[in-house]
């Protein structure tokens, strides 16, 4: 224990005026930790409410701390407007931020490049622009023509950065308890019809949200 905690913790008991600034100090910090002010190249991670299906995402994927995500947006600051490059919908599309935060009540967690990374954030925007109006990935599969959110951000990077800068990794369909399809992913592919694309290549926000190339620099409401 350091001199200084020492006679802190001398002083605390009958110094009320200690105490206070404490306390002021401790949730400054707190508050610090949950506002968070958005740079471009920021990755917005959400938690969305979308039933059985996001139920079924969470169940096989694994968030920065164990959270649960099922969406990731790409931060871009233009003119002091802030939006989101997002795979959402029918297509990629650039979304005000504002309408960004009406897709969830829970909190959505902020990732931020390691400094050595930021210098490919401009590429990384520069693909993800060109990519506006591109169709909706629902098959989820790689290198279709087509982007799911975390796919997009993963070929964004790959442009940028000139080889794999997040990861790919085989997907799986199949509840880990029962190791059998979710019953939702049957009949989502059912009517797509096409086979359960189990054991192909891809990724996804919680797997990019664990990254060792980034850091959670906090939380926005």
């Amino acid at each position: 224990m350091t001199w200084i905690m020492e006679l802190l913790l001398k002083n605390l008991k009958n110094n009320w005026r200690l105490k206070y600034f404490i306390f002021i100090v401790v949730i400054s910090s707190l508050t610090q930790a949950q506002n968070v002010s958005l740079k471009t190249g920021d990755l917005i991670f959400q938690s969305m409410d979308c039933g059985p299906l996001c139920e079924a995402i969470n169940e096989v994927t694994e968030g920065y701390q164990g959270k649960d995500f099922s969406h990731i947006g790409l931060v871009y600051i233009k003119n002091d407007s802030t939006f989101v490059i997002e795979a959402s919908g029918n297509a990629v599309r650039l979304t005000p931020l504002q309408t960004f935060q009406t897709y969830t009540k829970a909190p959505m967690y902020i990732g931020r490049l390691k400094r050595k990374y930021r210098k490919y954030i401009p590429k990384a925007i520069s693909f993800s622009l060109t990519q506006i109006g591109m169709p909706y990935d629902d098959a989820y599969l790689y290198d279709n023509g087509k982007y799911y959110c975390s796919e997009l951000l993963y070929d964004a990077f790959l442009n940028a950065y000139g080889k794999p800068f997040f990861e790919l990794l085989p997907m799986t369909f199949k509840s880990p308890k029962t190791k059998v399809f979710f019953q939702v992913w049957v009949d989502y592919y059912s009517n797509l019809k096409m086979e359960i694309p189990e054991g192909k290549l891809g990724c996804n926000p919680g797997g990019i949200s664990t990254s060792d190339k980034l850091k959670i620099i906090g939380i926005i409401k």
